[in-house]
């Protein structure tokens, strides 16, 4: 096992870039470090779970972390990374954000630490209080627009046909402000980052240099894309969402589940606290039979207890276990129902289904499974229907609410692919 936490970041694969001397500082010293979180929504999402991950493994070898929630950068918009200007957010649109976003550092960081807690800290607190004439005669004066220009993240956006605004060419000078305050308050002397926020932490440590004379470092991290060339955590229906409000936990669990084999080692070095021995084992398990998805399993499980708890796996695997043919005897109404949410359904009166029951034939015509009863009836009799799961052999067969998941539904099943959900309306 790594003895600093430079060496566990490099075999974990999550150093790209770091300033002059950082690793022989994070090996001798405990330091604070911090990194940046964007409120533009209620809801962190998987992109954010990398810096997450390196806030809470400096904590592990001691070191002090905060994590600033950008109530006042947000109000700006960091164009690191992005081709057009961000919609502008109002002041009571990022408080709301900020309170989830604050939840879900909670379940990664130590706030109770001893001797070091972490911090969540919000930068609106000085920066709402800073006026224009004082911040430009304080720090602007030491940023010459060549040097801003000369910035990746700056150059890319003037290269595209709309350009960039004032506002948001401004933000290396922001964030470079907000290292130095955390070097003040907390003496704090290490910012971490996407690699996209290379220049806006060298600003940063280039201010703390000339204003105070300390030495400041950075330390960058790959930004994480698939092995297909898709941009990590972007999905058919969007992005995946820390909150299960947003993304449920089998569509969270899913989506650790789905990952590429090529991906599947380098996602269990990034996002979980697995050490190189289980990792290789499972590296060695992948290769030998990657058919049985056994480390994506173990990465989905162990993501999944992490950002969202036991019960949640739990939860994910049972409506897994559906979706794969498992048996529906004992399934919850909800699971099956996450599991199809995107399946067609039809509400049916429970008093139909009062003994002797509602015949099958019918329930299927209802639903548009088949066109008659008749084409029901010899859909059964080839084989092909199944309800909850197990074939039906009898096309007289009736339907009660004794065989409903929870009395509350049935999953009719034409072939292989073709389900329908009947719920019941009581």
């Amino acid at each position: 096992m790594p003895t600093d936490v430079y060496s566990e970041f490099e075999w974990r694969g999550m150093v790209y870039e770091g300033t002059e001397g950082v690793r022989d500082v994070l090996a001798r010293e405990k330091v604070t470090c911090y990194i940046g979180f964007d409120p533009t929504a209620s809801s962190l999402h998987v992109g954010s779970l990398l810096p997450l991950m390196a806030l809470a493994r400096l904590q592990r070898f001691g070191h002090s972390p905060i994590a600033i929630a950008g109530g006042g950068t947000g109000m700006i918009g960091d164009p690191s990374g992005k081709t057009q200007e961000r919609q502008l957010l109002s002041l009571e649109q990022i408080d709301d954000n900020l309170k989830g976003i604050r939840v879900q550092l909670e379940r990664f960081l130590d706030f109770n630490a001893s001797p070091n807690p972490a911090r969540i800290v919000n930068n609106a607190d000085w920066l709402a209080k800073l006026s224009l004439m004082e911040f430009l005669r304080d720090t602007g004066k030491h940023f010459t627009v060549n040097y801003m220009l000369a910035k990746e993240s700056v150059k890319r956006r003037i290269e595209q046909e709309d350009g960039i605004s004032y506002t948001e060419f401004t933000y290396l000078m922001l964030q470079a402000f907000d290292f130095l305050t955390l070097f003040d308050r907390y003496r704090c002397t290490l910012q971490l980052g996407g690699s996209d926020q290379w220049g806006n932490i060298t600003a940063g440590c280039d201010l703390i240099r000339k204003l105070r004379g300390g030495k400041a470092h950075g330390l960058v991290m790959p930004l994480v894309t698939t092995a297909a060339g898709v941009k990590f955590g972007k999905t058919e229906a969007g992005a995946v969402w820390l909150d299960p409000a947003r993304t449920s936990d089998f569509q969270f669990f899913q989506f650790w589940l789905n990952t590429d084999d090529r991906d599947a080692v380098k996602y269990l070095k990034y996002f979980t606290f697995l050490t190189e021995e289980p990792v290789t084992a499972l590296e060695r398990e992948l290769a030998a039979a990657p058919e049985k998805r056994v480390a994506q399993r173990e990465l989905a499980r162990e993501v999944t207890r992490l950002v969202r708890g036991d019960e949640a796996v739990a939860r994910a695997e049972r409506a897994s276990a559906i979706l794969f043919g498992g048996s529906m005897v004992d399934a919850k109404a909800d699971d099956v129902l996450e599991v199809f949410a995107d399946v067609p359904s039809t509400e049916i009166e429970a008093a139909r289904f009062a003994a002797p029951g509602l015949a099958i034939t019918e329930v299927m015509s209802l639903t548009g499974l088949a066109a008659s009863k008749g084409e029901a009836a010899r859909l059964i009799k080839g084989g092909g229907v199944y309800l909850n799961d197990e074939r039906v052999t009898d096309e007289r067969g009736r339907l009660t609410l004794e065989q409903a998941i929870d009395g509350q539904l049935f999953v009719l099943r034409k072939g292989q692919r073709s389900r329908h959900v009947v719920r019941v309306r009581q």
